[in-house]
């Protein structure tokens, strides 16, 4: 794979529109819904919480997964985020699409440097 391979522009912005997407790891794993972010062109998500048997965890073990946004499956595959300059636009893309009151402790939560760490991109398989 490219290193600047990135999904096409259309899941891209559909990703951008999308409020939850489903994510599933491999085949085995259930789909999970989780907020997606896109920032720098580049499509994102979060995990709240790293479980030994939650879909982080399942992605960090097997890359190669699926996710579901308005009504298709695209299959993808995750890379673990490490810069900080891309950890930090990402934090700052949830702040700015997931800005209602309701969303602001999940959004805080986010930014903490535990979270942060647990940040994966999603890109074409």
């Amino acid at each position: 794979m490219a290193k600047n391979q990135k999904l096409p522009d259309a899941q891209v912005e559909a990703l951008h529109r999308a409020k939850i997407i489903g994510v599933r790891a491999g085949n085995n794993h259930r789909y999970t819904g989780v907020w997606v972010v896109v920032a720098d062109g580049r499509v994102f998500v979060r995990s709240w919480n790293d479980k030994p048997t939650g879909w982080f965890r399942a992605f960090r073990a097997e890359p190669d997964g699926t996710i579901q946004v308005e009504g298709r499956e695209i299959p993808v595959r995750t890379r673990l985020v490490r810069s900080a300059r891309i950890l930090g636009a990402v934090t700052a893309a949830f702040g700015q699409k997931y800005h209602t009151p309701g969303s602001r402790r999940w959004v805080e939560g986010f930014a903490e440097p535990a979270r942060e760490k647990s940040t994966l991109e999603l890109l074409p398989r």
